[in-house]
C-alpha cells in the first residue's frame, strides 16, 4: 500500500499513519487486496476500504436517530429537508475499482449482491461515465442472504438507490443532483414525502410514520437538500418486529439492541399515543413480540428443531456456491432445506442455525444454571 498517499487521501483526524493503518485489515477480492477499517476511527467510517492499485471507497456514515420528533426534527435542522423512506433491507455500497463491486457496511464485497447489482442496474454505463462516484443502494425483498422483509409487487428481490457520493471523500451530492443523476441512468429511488422546513417537517414526519406504521414499513431518513445531514426515525411496527426476531433468537442479540428498540418505543408512546387505550394496546403488542418469538424458540429446541434465519435466494448456481462458501468462511452454520432449479437459476432455501441460541436452550432444558 502506497501508506503516504493513501493517508493524504483519507485525510484522518490523526497526524500518525501507523496509528491508522493498524486499524485495517487486508483481505484479497478476485486477485487484488483489500485494506478495510474494520471500526470507525479517527474521523474515518467503518468499512472504508482501500483498493491496491484501484484506489479508496469510503465507509457509509453513522445516521443519528432523533427519539422526538419535536423538538428533535426542528433542532437538528438549520434549512429546507427532504422526507424519503427508510427501507428494510440490505445497504451496500456499488463502486468501481478494477470491477464493479458491492461493499457491504463492513467493508466486505458480497459476490451475491454484486451479481444481483449488475443484473438490477446499468451499473456499466453509469460508471463509464461517473468512476469518481459510488452508489449507494438497498437490497430489499424476500429473497436476500440477509433480510427477508416483503414489500408489495417485489417477488425476489430488488434495488432502491438512495444516495450517490463521491468515491473518495464520501462527500454526498445534493438531493437534486443525485435524483436527476439517478433518474438519468434509471435507478429506482425510495419513495419521497415532500420537503419541508425544519419547524414543520416533525409534524410531516408524524403524518408518514402514522402511515407506514399502519403498512408495516421501517421508517424515514429525513436529508439536508445539500444532502450531508441526515437523521433516522423508525416505526412502531419496526421496534417491535426487531424484538421479536432478537426474541426468536435469544443468545444472538446484546442487551443493547433489545434495550433501545424499548427505550425507542417508550419514547415515541408518549409523543403519539394520546389517549389510554391506545397506549395499553401498544404495550400489549409490545409484551407479545417478546414473548412469544421466545416460547417458540425454546419449543422448536425442545422438540429437536434448529432455529435460526430463514433465507431464500435465487441466481446464477455460479453465484449461489459462492454465497454458500462466503457464509460459511464467516463461521455460519448452514441447513439447506431445499435446492432446486428454476428457469436456469439455482434456487437454495437455507437456515442460518443460531448455534449459540440452540446450545444456551439445550443447556438451559437440560437443568443447566443461569449465572447472572
Amino acid at each position: 500500500m502506497d501508506r503516504e498517499r493513501h493517508f493524504e487521501q483519507l485525510d484522518p483526524t490523526t497526524d500518525d499513519p501507523d496509528e491508522l493503518f493498524e486499524r485495517f485489515e487486508s483481505r484479497r477480492v478476485s486477485g487484488r487486496v483489500h485494506h478495510v477499517l474494520t471500526d470507525s476511527r479517527h474521523g474515518l467510517e467503518r468499512g472504508t476500504v482501500v483498493v491496491e492499485g484501484e484506489g479508496i471507497v469510503r465507509g457509509y456514515p453513522s445516521i443519528p436517530r432523533v427519539l422526538v420528533t419535536d423538538p428533535g426534527v426542528p433542532a437538528f435542522f438549520d434549512g429546507e429537508v427532504v422526507i424519503e423512506e427508510k427501507l428494510n433491507g440490505f445497504n451496500v455500497r456499488i463502486a468501481a475499482v478494477g470491477e464493479i463491486l458491492a461493499f457491504t457496511r463492513s467493508g466486505y464485497v458480497c459476490q451475491y449482491t454484486t451479481a444481483r447489482i449488475r443484473d438490477l442496474l446499468d451499473t456499466a454505463a453509469f460508471f463509464s461515465d461517473h468512476p469518481d462516484k459510488m452508489v449507494c443502494a438497498e437490497l430489499i425483498g424476500p429473497e436476500t442472504p440477509y433480510t427477508d422483509h416483503d414489500y408489495e409487487g417485489i417477488e425476489s428481490d430488488a434495488i432502491r438507490v438512495f444516495d450517490i457520493r463521491d468515491r473518495e471523500s464520501g462527500e454526498p451530492l445534493p438531493v437534486d443532483g443525485q435524483e436527476e443523476l439517478a433518474d438519468s441512468y434509471g435507478f429506482p429511488q425510495p419513495r419521497q414525502f415532500g420537503r419541508s422546513r425544519p419547524e414543520t417537517a416533525a409534524g410531516t414526519v408524524r403524518e408518514v410514520i402514522e402511515e407506514l406504521d399502519g403498512a408495516g414499513r421501517e421508517g424515514v431518513v429525513v436529508r439536508s437538500t445539500d444532502g450531508r445531514s441526515l437523521l433516522k426515525y423508525t416505526t412502531e411496527a419496526q421496534h417491535h418486529a426487531d424484538l421479536a426476531h432478537a426474541f426468536s433468537l435469544p443468545f444472538e442479540y446484546g442487551r443493547d439492541f433489545l434495550f433501545s428498540r424499548i427505550v425507542r418505543d417508550g419514547f415515541q408512546a408518549v409523543e403519539f399515543d394520546e389517549e389510554p387505550d391506545r397506549l395499553r394496546e401498544r404495550a400489549h403488542d409490545l409484551g407479545e413480540s417478546i414473548l412469544f418469538p421466545l416460547v417458540e424458540a425454546v419449543e422448536r429446541v425442545e422438540a429437536g428443531g434448529q432455529v435460526g434465519e430463514h433465507h431464500t435466494v435465487r441466481a446464477d448456481p455460479a453465484v449461489i456456491e459462492q454465497l454458500l462458501a462466503h457464509l460459511r468462511d464467516q463461521g455460519l452454520t448452514l441447513e439447506i432445506l431445499d435446492d432446486r432449479r428454476e428457469g436456469g437459476e439455482r434456487v437454495v432455501d437455507f437456515l442460518k442455525v443460531a448455534q449459540s441460541t440452540q446450545d444456551q436452550i439445550d443447556h438451559y432444558l437440560s437443568g443447566g444454571t443461569l449465572n447472572e
